[in-house]
């Protein structure tokens, strides 16, 4: 069954095959068009660099109108991810538009693990330490980053 979601995701499919963006990966998981894993390599030169954060995306058949659900599997420390790994980013809500793909949402996710909005915090320690206390927030950046790459 070929929905315009599925018609959809195969083109953002192809589209990150042929034109892979800098430090990001993704691609659907075995039949099932609707259901991405995804990586993101943290950013060289920034606390992040060296990290490799895997992530899922949840597509519902109202996408692209609808943006999917995305997840950081791995386990993160900054200021708007939530503790369950949800990610408060204003394109996965109110700022969502079908012009956006899976490109386009795993770059602006990546982009925001450095330039973090501490104004909107899902993680208020984060939060609170990346304002006030920059060298332990790249601290634990960067134990974050050393498990990722032991976890499974």
């Amino acid at each position: 069954m070929s929905t315009p979601a599925r018609k959809r995701l195969m083109r953002d499919f192809k589209r990150l095959q042929q034109d892979p963006p800098a430090g990001i990966s993704g691609a659907p998981q075995d039949n099932n068009i609707m259901l991405w894993n995804a990586v993101i390599f943290g950013p060289d030169d920034t606390p992040w660099d060296g990290g490799t954060f895997k992530l899922t995306l949840q597509f519902m058949e109202d996408y692209p109108n609808k943006p999917p659900t995305v997840r950081f599997v791995s386990r993160m420390f900054h200021p708007n991810i939530y503790a369950d790994g949800s990610i408060c980013l204003d394109i996965l809500q109110n700022q969502w538009s079908p012009i956006y793909d899976v490109a386009a949402i795993l770059t602006s996710i990546q982009s925001l693990l450095c330039d973090p909005n501490p104004n909107s915090p899902a993680n208020s320690e984060a939060a609170r330490m990346f304002s006030e206390n920059k060298r332990e927030y790249n601290r634990r950046v960067r134990e974050i980053v050393e498990q990722s790459w032991t976890a499974d």
